[in-house]
């Protein structure tokens, strides 16, 4: 038994890292995560709380690597980082309000829509434009709002901000990117720190996890700059699915006799 838990915790690790990696660049690195912990035969609360951890050491890690390039807005984006701190620690209270068995059947159709938005997501440039809100009215709207869909779920959440600084406040993509995850921090350590109270995580699992994603998330950081989320959004979108497929078609699984009857 021992031996089994090790081999998971070893492989949930590189799995981190890799998942890391990708966050760093686009976002979306929980649609990695999250499957894999439920594939692995974690409990769903537990799972989501667990990738919660490794989850914010990635998007501190990231966070760090752009602030000492100075390419994080703080004096804008603290405020935003608040907001977005208070919508996860919403969301993270609600999910525990939710029962096992809702959880199981709501996480594969999440997932599924989360890749259909990214595959239908308008390309992004780098090219600055005019805000369409002001940043009072993102602050107090759509980064709690993002922030409690963290807190909820989670995967895809950096992506999700990052497309909407690029939409909504006119922003490049690298610049978009940087501003990013400083609120995916905010609202993943708003969200965790629920999920600690609630003794809700799996720690062992999450310490490694959390090593794993943060070595993934410094790589990451490192290669934004230079390539941007154009070759990751395609390997997001299928990670995303096939995992959803596994997960819906799992042995046990809510959905197994609905999709096979």
């Amino acid at each position: 038994m021992l031996e089994i838990e090790l081999s998971l915790i070893l492989i949930m690790a590189g799995v981190a890292l890799l998942a890391g990696f990708f966050d760093a660049i686009a976002g979306g690195g929980g649609l990695i995560t999250l499957p894999a912990l439920l594939l692995g035969g974690i409990d769903p609360l537990v799972a989501i709380a667990t990738n919660k951890f490794q989850a914010a050491s990635a998007t501190v890690s990231a966070t760090a690597a752009f602030a000492r390039k100075g390419m994080i807005e703080w004096r804008s984006g603290l405020p935003m980082a608040a907001m977005a701190f208070v919508g996860g620690a919403l969301g993270a209270l609600s999910v525990n309000l939710i029962p096992r068995a809702v959880l199981e059947a709501l996480v594969p159709v999440l997932l599924i829509g989360v890749a259909i938005y990214f595959a239908l997501s308008p390309k992004l440039s780098n090219d600055e434009r005019r805000a369409k809100l002001p940043a009072v009215v993102f602050c107090l709207t759509l980064a709690p709002l993002i922030g409690f869909y963290d807190g909820v779920f989670g995967p895809g959440v950096g992506s999700f901000f990052m497309v909407a600084f690029v939409l909504v406040m006119g922003q490049g993509i690298l610049r978009a990117v940087c501003n990013s995850k400083l609120l995916n921090a905010s609202c993943n350590l708003g969200s965790l720190a629920v999920f600690a109270m609630m003794g809700n995580i799996l720690l062992p699992l999450a310490l490694a996890m959390a090593v794993g994603a943060f070595v993934g998330a410094q790589l990451g950081a490192r290669c934004a700059v230079r390539f941007g989320p154009r070759l990751i959004k395609p390997l997001l979108i299928g990670v995303c699915c096939l995992m959803a497929g596994k997960l819906l078609l799992a042995p046990g699984g809510l959905w197994h006799g609905l999709l096979l009857d």
